[in-house]
């Protein structure tokens, strides 16, 4: 079934509330999706993490040489599209293209063979998973403490066992806002933190010090990313596992971060790090290093879809008869590129995400969105994508 056609389109969206984080402060959206099409008129789509008009640049290079190949061949497709950017994109944008393509080929090869992806990849292991709530940014509200603890209230609500705030404002602020939501979830939801790489080795090693009572799920992402031996002296110094990886790439990547023994916890991000092909050998790499993976996920229902995907076929690490299951991460900030464009029938019931049933990545876009969130390119807007 071969390809003959593969489109990128830019989309972004002005934010009604602007937020930021320990990096930067964000007024919009802005992602790029990709759609393939088939011979016979089938069509997939898939997403790349990332700035979305460089994305878009990375597509357009790569189209060319894998137009006319079949889409069931997937790895094929892949290895093209890896030897067509290794010289000069063995990490960072370039692999976001790929991951991208490799998604809409898989969502493809669902549709053809009418199969969820997920047996595609080799079976459900874990028909439902927790999701995670990612969410408490920061905000230049008046009401920013009442702001969050609302948010947490609205999370238990939902039936979150867990969920995942920001940190890396500065030691002090960190310490009090971590009390105020765990005060404000309780003991039934676990609280995670992600400080983006905000710190050095001293200062991460102070915070986690000053919270670790708390039962902390993991601490994410807490020095800069290429700092290997500051990610393993925090996990031999605290009790928090030490989370990480979404700025990593492709296996070579994570065989760094597991070689140093650098995180407890593996975060490849699906649209980013190489794709459903790539992520597959990632997973296969952590559990011989005995690692925990759970994807970063941040973007539509396309990327959300990918990561349940790939979390139903996750091996047990380890195995056992009484366990819990497992996670994926769930944006719930603002988002109408995510809420309005893609359609799925994914729902959070009590906490838990059943694996979808439909062929392929079970999700379809809304044209009539795809047309109004589209970039005219006559904008400046901001891009969010941590």
């Amino acid at each position: 079934m071969k390809i003959v056609d593969i489109t990128p389109y830019v989309l972004s969206q002005e934010l009604e509330t602007p937020f930021y984080f320990s990096q930067w402060h964000y007024a919009s959206r802005k992602i790029c999706l990709v759609k393939v099409t088939l011979e016979d008129g089938t069509y997939g789509w898939g997403e790349g993490y990332g700035p979305a008009d460089m994305i878009k640049t990375g597509i357009d290079f790569l189209k060319g040489f894998i137009i006319g190949e079949n889409v069931l061949e997937n790895e094929k497709i892949w290895q093209i599209m890896y030897l067509r950017t290794l010289d000069f994109g063995r990490s960072g944008i370039f692999n976001s293209a790929i991951s991208a393509i490799d998604v809409a080929c898989w969502d493809c090869k669902g549709k053809v063979l009418q199969q969820p992806v997920s047996v595609l990849l080799g079976g459900v292991k874990n028909p439902i998973i927790h999701p995670y709530a990612t969410g408490f940014y920061f905000t230049d509200s008046p009401t920013l403490e009442d702001d969050l603890i609302k948010e947490a209230n609205y999370y238990k609500e939902q039936g979150f066992r867990a969920a995942k705030m920001k940190v890396g404002l500065g030691i002090e602020k960190d310490v009090y806002y971590v009390n105020l939501l765990k005060n404000a979830l309780g003991d039934d939801v676990k609280l995670m933190i992600d400080s983006n790489h905000a710190y050095n080795y001293r200062e991460a090693l102070e915070l986690c010090k000053r919270i670790e009572h708390l039962n902390i799920g993991w601490f994410e992402e807490p020095v800069h990313p290429e700092d290997f031996k500051g990610y393993k002296a925090l996990r031999e110094n605290t009790h928090i596992p030490i989370a990480g990886g979404e700025c990593e790439y492709l296996k070579h990547g994570f065989k760094r971060l597991f070689e140093n023994d650098s995180v407890d916890i593996a975060q490849p991000d699906i649209c980013a790090t190489g794709g459903l092909t790539e992520v597959k050998r990632i997973a296969t790499l952590a559990q011989s290093y005995h690692k925990d993976i759970v994807p970063h996920s941040w973007g539509t229902w396309i990327a959300i879809s990918a990561a349940i995907h790939f979390v139903a076929n996750l091996d047990q690490n380890p195995g056992r008869m009484f366990r819990n299951a497992p996670m994926i991460e769930l944006d719930r900030t603002e988002n109408p590129l995510r809420d309005d464009v893609i359609e799925h029938h994914i729902e959070v019931i009590n906490g838990e995400i059943k694996v979808p049933e439909l062929p392929g990545l079970g999700i379809e876009v809304n044209q009539k969105y795809l047309n109004k969130y589209g970039d005219n390119s006559s904008k400046q807007s901001l891009e969010v994508w941590q």
